[in-house]
């Protein structure tokens, strides 16, 4: 292959490596593939890592079926794992509409990754994605949480390319001999990721003189172990409906505190507005009757008491 020296290759292999250096042989891997080079090279090197230390590794090709072309991608995608030594299987998802075009495929793929039953799942999110990834949090002002982009180890999932650019991972595959599938949607302008990715990138390497995309990732990077800590402290609260407690916590603590109560409570996709207006029934209270929540879930206020509870039906 040629590749076994290559600083690049050497790179990913070392960080597959320590993205599953808490797993026993017994372990189950899986590596979500699309067809596409990030995903491709991680395969590629994750494969050469499960040979050395005998890992029970497989990728999953997922097809969204969204575009004719899309079970040809998903079967030459399994040929090529097959040439370089590791197997793969499709699996074929349909894509519902809660969420948009971007996070209906991704749920539905994460639906089916997570049905494998693996122990770890691997991701090709890569560094470029993490940059967009906090541009678009910053763009929506979704706060902290959003900015801090994506973990590199969060659960079951597993994102070993987050230091690789895109530019790694497509050198990485033509090292190995394969061919990438590059998805129209990635530069179709009706989606506003590939708008930054298009426009909105290059320009801010332009205008700041490079260098734009690793400081966004270092950023969430900054945010994230922040965020942590912030987490830890918010967990520790001991009455977290009480008003008096809630109100006398620092603001970063207080929001914290009441996402967990309202989670907790059945509330899902909570957004920065729903935590604000939690946080008014705390520090603005003036008699609202009640704060209505996704999930189905409601939180009001009694008296120096807050209580989260099934949305009443409206009749």
């Amino acid at each position: 292959m040629g590749g076994a020296l290559d600083p690049v290759v050497a790179t990913g292999r070392n960080l597959v490596r320590h993205a599953l250096d808490d797993l026993g042989p017994a372990a189950r891997i899986v590596i979500g593939v699309s067809g596409g080079a990030d995903s491709l090279a991680l395969a590629a090197v994750t494969a050469f890592v499960a040979d050395r230390a005998a890992l029970d590794v497989e990728a999953v090709v997922v097809d969204h079926q969204l575009q004719p072309r899309s079970a040809e991608v998903a079967e030459v995608a399994v040929k090529q794992l097959a040439g370089i030594g590791l197997p793969a299987r499709v699996v074929r998802v349909e894509v519902g509409a809660d969420g948009g075009p971007e996070g209906a495929a991704r749920t539905a793929r994460l639906g089916a990754l997570w049905a494998t039953g693996a122990d770890a799942v691997l991701l090709a999110h890569t560094l470029d994605d993490q940059a967009e990834t906090v541009l678009l949090g910053l763009g929506r002002g979704s706060g902290p949480r959003s900015i801090a982009g994506m973990s590199a180890h969060d659960g079951l999932w597993r994102r070993p390319f987050l230091r690789l650019r895109r530019a790694d991972t497509e050198h990485i595959c033509r090292v190995h001999g394969l061919t990438w599938w590059t998805d129209p949607h990635n530069s179709d302008p009706a989606f506003r990721r590939s708008r930054l990715r298009a426009e909105v990138m290059p320009l801010l390497e332009d205008v700041l003189g490079g260098g734009v995309a690793e400081a966004l990732a270092r950023t969430a990077e900054q945010v994230r172990h922040d965020g942590l800590v912030l987490d830890a402290l918010a967990a520790e609260v001991a009455a977290p409906h009480d008003v008096d407690t809630l109100a006398a916590l620092p603001v970063a603590v207080r929001s914290r505190v009441l996402r967990l109560a309202a989670l907790a409570a059945g509330a899902e996709s909570l957004t920065a507005t729903h935590v604000s207006e939690l946080d008014r029934l705390v520090t603005d209270w003036r008699g609202q009757r009640r704060v209505e929540l996704p999930g189905g879930v409601s939180a009001t206020r009694t008296g120096a008491s807050l209580s989260f509870a099934d949305t009443p039906v409206k009749r």
